[in-house]
């Protein structure tokens, strides 16, 4: 016998690939539940510039069917508008951190990014700890934070777009 109760339930899915791993583990572990209707898959392309990450993402769309697909990528390394183009044909959306994924993350906090990619990642550094371990983003990106940053952020609003408002804790 059938649980009436027990009914399945369409999920959607999403595909978000690119620079900053564990800020984005850190943004599904505040907006993506357990049973919430989405499942959002978090993968590295492993860097080599904007091209390279808009191509190895068009490959692992192919693979299985998202219902959407974004990239999060620097534009300070092989940032091109035959890059925006191709991601449009392969129907990929790009959330831009300009010029680097740290000077993003220090803006959101309200700090004004000055520097080299290396000098920015130290200024993040101080602030957060170790950025290669998703729980130091916990702290100082809170939902509240990140809910703040969405009119001053496009990059944040983008991604946080992806993510319906049920998803909402």
């Amino acid at each position: 016998m059938v649980d009436p109760s027990a009914r399945w339930v369409a999920r959607r899915t999403l595909l978000v690939v690119g620079e900053g791993l564990q800020f984005l583990q850190h943004v599904k572990t505040l907006y993506v539940s357990r049973g919430c209707g989405l499942t959002m898959t978090i993968k590295n392309a492993r860097g080599k510039g904007a091209r390279h990450v808009v191509d190895w993402t068009a490959r692992q769309a192919a693979n299985r069917a998202y219902d959407a697909v974004a990239v999060l990528l620097d534009t300070d390394t092989d940032w091109s508008s035959a890059v925006v183009e191709i991601a449009r044909k392969k129907r990929i959306g790009i959330l831009k951190s300009e010029p680097c994924l740290e000077a993003l993350l220090l803006r959101v906090l309200g700090h004004t990014p000055v520097g080299d990619a290396d000098s920015l990642k130290r200024q993040l550094r101080t602030l957060i700890g170790d950025p290669v371990d998703s729980r130091s983003y916990a702290a100082r990106f809170t939902i509240e934070v990140l809910e703040a940053s969405r009119g001053r952020e496009p990059t944040i609003d983008g991604l946080l777009a992806l993510l319906p408002a049920a998803t909402r804790r």
